[in-house]
């Protein structure tokens, strides 16, 4: 499981297209087995569990929005279970502290010196759950951890896991008892992911699968974290031809400066994307290639997780609003308008 493209490393020859998906063909094997196995607990939401994966294999961090009772918390849960690494839940509430998620110093009268106790934060995978529940102070505790993976309490600098991801979950706004996350730290969010209703088929077959109280299935171990982080390497090495690239880049500008395209959008955003947009873009889509077991990148692999990547980096403007214009639907609009390569 731990194949990398390295067969033109040490000459300093670039590997083929096809010798990067074979590599790609042989480092995701673990995939279809993870998803078999997810799927005994969770019934639908496949768009969901692709979502997770691509924040684990780039190192994304990933912030769900839903209605309470979609299985958001349960998906994170449940994939941390298949990976072989600390795992932390973090519950936000409206009277949480900064500290009590990165830690604090604490004076020992012993030696009347001060010892630092660390956080829950200091695990790879954490689960922020209900984050916008606390105030902003405590939402921007997280701002250096997940930008930097790094913490800083009084004087000391501590760095956090290689793995370090967060996984967050966020009720819609405009639910009684929530904060709006701070911008800086939105766009620190790899991907922004809508979790909607299940079908009516999934929902009759989750009333079979719930029998009893337990019905929850125990998640097997199937990675390690050596394993993810090998994953990532050959994620790393996808092919993206010189025309995607541009294509990212025309998107991602279309949302800055959209009357060139004639998409009659202008006055219906803010502020477009920021460059985080552009490289989340290109990482976005190699996980999706390598999910589908490709070694290159297609124009499908940049439409499929535009609107994740896009959707919270768009502020739109009052026209919009009043209009019931969402960010959503400029994004569809330029996905309509920017030439496909």
């Amino acid at each position: 499981m731990n194949q990398t493209v390295d067969s033109g490393a040490a000459s300093g020859i670039k590997p083929s297209v096809a010798e990067i998906s074979r590599a790609v063909q042989e480092s995701s094997a673990w995939v279809g087995l993870l998803k078999h196995e997810i799927g005994k607990n969770i019934i639908g939401q496949e768009k969901l569990i692709e979502r997770l994966l691509i924040g684990l294999l780039t190192g994304g961090h990933i912030l769900l929005e839903g209605l309470p009772g979609l299985a958001k918390t349960l998906a994170v849960k449940t994939l941390a279970a298949a990976v072989s690494t600390d795992f932390r839940r973090i519950q936000f509430t409206p009277d949480m502290l900064p500290a009590d998620i990165i830690g604090t110093e604490i004076y020992n009268p012993r030696d009347s010196s001060f010892v630092v106790k660390q956080g829950p934060i200091f695990a790879s995978l954490i689960l922020a759950d209900e984050i916008n529940r606390a105030p902003s102070k405590v939402q921007s505790a997280l701002l250096e951890a997940m930008q930097e993976k790094q913490v800083t309490i009084g004087e000391s600098t501590f760095p956090l896991p290689e793995l370090f991801l967060v996984l967050a979950t966020q009720n819609p706004i405009e639910q009684e008892g929530t904060y709006p996350l701070p911008e800086a730290q939105v766009d620190r969010f790899m991907l922004k992911v809508q979790v909607g209703y299940p079908t009516r088929e999934q929902e009759r077959r989750i009333l079979d699968l719930i029998e009893h109280t337990d019905a929850q299935a125990a998640m097997p171990p199937i990675l390690a974290p050596e394993d993810i982080l090998a994953a990532r390497k050959v994620v790393d090495s996808i092919y993206v031809d010189d025309r995607i690239k541009d294509y990212i880049v025309d998107l991602v500008c279309a949302t800055r400066e959209p009357s060139g395209l004639n998409a009659g959008m202008r006055e219906y955003i803010e502020t477009g994307a920021s460059p985080r947009a552009t490289i989340n873009l290109k990482a976005a889509a190699r996980a999706l290639a390598y999910l589908s077991g490709r070694g290159y990148v297609i124009p499908d692999d940049i439409k499929s997780c535009a609107l994740d990547v896009l959707r919270h980096r768009i502020r739109i403007s009052y026209e919009a609003e009043a209009e019931g214009i969402s960010s959503e639907d400029i994004i569809r609009r330029l996905l309509e308008t920017v030439p496909v390569p």
